[in-house]
């Protein structure tokens, strides 16, 4: 008899009606129509049902191709009949799907991929995504209960310090969470930060089918009843503010240990918190503005709660063990950003220098360039070393444009970006593209305005840019130093690579960004060397936790093997292999556009056999005996797979 597993994944035997260990009643027919250890696409083999919901189940699956990497599969399969319907819906899951895959941030998990399997003669939709090894924080309040515990509330204030920047991330990229409660965020066991998982835009593709052609419930009710908004639950309404409303609900729901149906008078609407927990009176009120019944007297963005969040200090809770403490300090989210400034501040002398448009006179980029960001030594991992804003926003600027600069300055602040380097930077895009404005200064005065709303188009443009950058990388712009590509390489030749694969690896994500400094052959001794050295630090980290190196090697018996991987736009992967001299190898990769192969040899005194090179097949004898390098990049601006054929024989065939 096969076991019963609860949504924690705790196994049960067979007929049991509650888990043994954590309480979740079970349904004894809750084994999926996936079994155990069916392999789909080829790729993943299922090792259990994990949810499920009325857009279908997911699973935790193993990527076979990926060394038995977790995964999570989740199958759209709504409870709807008919030829059209089913159509409808996979257009629809289609679209949202693409708008999950272009979500790139530490704290969400990464979806890899959609694919169609086939099963009991039927085809069926999936998304693929990052398995997230820990706990939700409903479980994590469910074992706190059982010590008679609740969380604290410097505990609640450094989880929305951590969470809100992933808010204000995914609310730029115009995607609104929907379901945000206990149960949709997980904290991570490896570095214990929150992460944000289930997005709605899945489950209401899922309700609006059954609603138009089965007529179960509005399309509009999507949400958990108590930590959505009356707006969205009544009229399907969705704003960044909804995420906060929830998220708020959330916070009280692990101070007090009570749902929100018992924290709210279902007569007069108003929230009855304040009488079972006790709070500073900063952050009860926090609390209750982003929980106001009119949207309009909310918060309205994440970046206004982190500017109410600063205005007073809770102590930093000390890490114990991970049952016991939920928010061990995590760098460079320890403390609040940086001020957020919600309404714009006058300047009196008009010629500042302010984020976002007046810009300090430069005869050259060169005068700034070369050892004051290369080596500066400022500690990246302290944020109390950013340099402080000099942004005050003119009252002579019109109301759209003061919006323009809050704006900017809240985004540039949310990443954690160094203000001066942020300025220099700009600066230097901006001088690249209106030459003939070097050597002026931009005031506040109204003949300047077209010219500050092109710099702030800049700006704007650069700091998307830059979010897709790692938060640990991005956070040391302005502070790399010329001793950091060494100590790069020493790092990633532990794992038999050199710095040209990890130059491979960087270059196409920079150039994807920055298309205009490939003719630049002096831009790293200027400000944008500085996001090349990001880059080439989170290419580093991706090297020596594996998600971008694999190890070919052959099983017994066998000369040849395959692998296959899909590459995201601008991304790349390196692969090496041990082989001995004069050895014969082959080496193929299916053709796909836009795809660069190089080869490298063990030592760096041998010739690559390729390097950047749109021939995707090699072969010949080896010149050494050592780890080869083999890096593949995509320039292409969707998603590519490829299979990688690799053969090795003593001798030539």
């Amino acid at each position: 008899m096969k076991p019963v597993f609860c949504t924690q994944g705790h196994e049960n035997p067979t007929g049991s009606r509650f888990c043994l260990q954590c309480g979740e009643k079970l349904n004894p027919a809750n084994t999926g129509i996936l079994s155990q250890g069916m392999i789909l696409g080829e790729r993943y083999r299922v090792q259990r049902e994990i949810g499920r919901g009325g857009f279908g189940r997911t699973y935790l699956a193993e990527d076979i191709n990926r060394f038995n990497e977790h995964c999570v599969l989740k199958e759209f399969a709504p409870q709807v009949a008919g030829t059209y319907a089913l159509q409808k819906g996979q257009e629809l899951f289609e679209r949202e799907a693409g708008i999950l895959y272009k979500l790139q941030h530490p704290q969400i998990p990464r979806f890899r991929e959609m694919f169609r399997a086939n099963y009991n003669n039927e085809g069926h939709l999936f998304l693929v995504q990052d398995y997230v090894e820990g706990q939700n924080y409903r479980t994590l309040l469910q074992n706190r209960r059982v010590q008679n515990r609740l969380f604290t509330e410097p505990e609640i204030t450094q989880f929305f310090i951590q969470i809100l920047p992933v808010l204000a991330y995914i609310h730029s990229q115009g995607v609104i969470h929907r379901d945000i409660s206990p149960d949709n965020i997980i904290l991570r066991n490896s570095d214990l930060l929150p992460v944000l998982i289930d997005f709605g835009g899945v489950k209401e593709i899922a309700a609006n089918l059954q609603s138009e052609f089965v007529g179960t419930q509005p399309a509009t009710r999507l949400g958990k009843v108590g930590y959505a908004p009356d707006e969205q639950m009544q009229m399907g309404k969705v704003y960044p503010h909804s995420d906060l409303y929830s998220l708020a609900v959330t916070g009280l729901v692990l101070l007090t240990g009570i749902e929100p149906q018992n924290l709210r008078d279902p007569q007069t609407l108003l929230w009855n918190w304040h009488k079972h927990t006790t709070l500073s009176p900063t952050f009860s009120a926090v609390l209750d503005k982003m929980l106001a019944y009119r949207p309009g007297e909310r918060y309205q963005n994440a970046g206004e709660v982190l500017n109410a969040l600063q205005n007073f200090s809770t102590p930093t809770p000390q890490p114990q063990n991970l049952t016991q403490n939920l928010t061990q300090p995590i760098a460079p989210q320890q403390k609040p950003v940086a001020n957020i400034s919600p309404q714009p501040k006058t300047n009196s002398n008009g010629n500042l220098l302010v984020m976002g448009g007046i810009i300090v006179a430069m005869t050259s980029i060169g005068l700034w360039a070369g050892n004051y960001w290369v080596d500066s030594q400022r500690q990246p991992n302290n944020t109390d070393n950013i340099t402080p804003d000099n942004t005050d926003i003119s009252s002579q600027f019109s109301p759209q444009e003061q919006q323009r600069k809050i704006a900017l300055q809240q985004q540039r602040k949310l990443l954690l970006i160094d203000y001066k380097f942020y300025v220099q930077l700009v600066n230097q895009i901006y001088f690249d593209q209106y030459p003939e404005q070097k050597g002026t200064t931009l005031t506040d005065k109204p003949q300047d305005e077209t010219w500050r709303e092109r710099w702030d188009n800049i700006a704007q443009e650069t700091l998307k840019k830059l979010q897709t950058i790692s938060e640990p990388a991005r956070r040391r712009m302005g502070s790399y130093k010329r001793s950091d590509p060494d100590r790069r390489k020493i790092e990633i030749n532990k794992k038999f690579l050199g710095s040209r694969s990890l130059n491979d690896l960087t270059d196409v994500k920079f150039f994807s960004l920055f298309p205009e400094q490939r003719n630049n052959q002096n831009f790293i001794n200027t400000p944008i060397g500085q996001v090349w050295q990001a880059i080439a630090e989170e290419q580093t980290q991706n090297i020596l936790n594996g998600t971008a190196i694999e190890e070919i090697k052959f099983q017994a018996g066998t000369t040849s093997t395959a692998l296959n991987d899909t590459l995201q736009p601008a991304t790349g992967k390196a692969y090496i292999a041990k082989l001995n001299k004069n050895q014969f190898m082959q080496l193929n990769l299916e053709p796909q556009p836009e795809i660069q192969l190089s080869i490298y040899p063990p030592s760096g005194k041998t010739p690559p056999l390729l390097q950047d090179s749109p021939q995707l097949n090699w072969s010949g004898k080896l010149p050494e005996n050592g780890y080869y390098e083999i890096i593949i990049v995509s320039q292409a601006t969707q998603p590519v797979s490829y299979q990688l054929t690799l053969s090795v024989t003593n001798s030539a065939p």
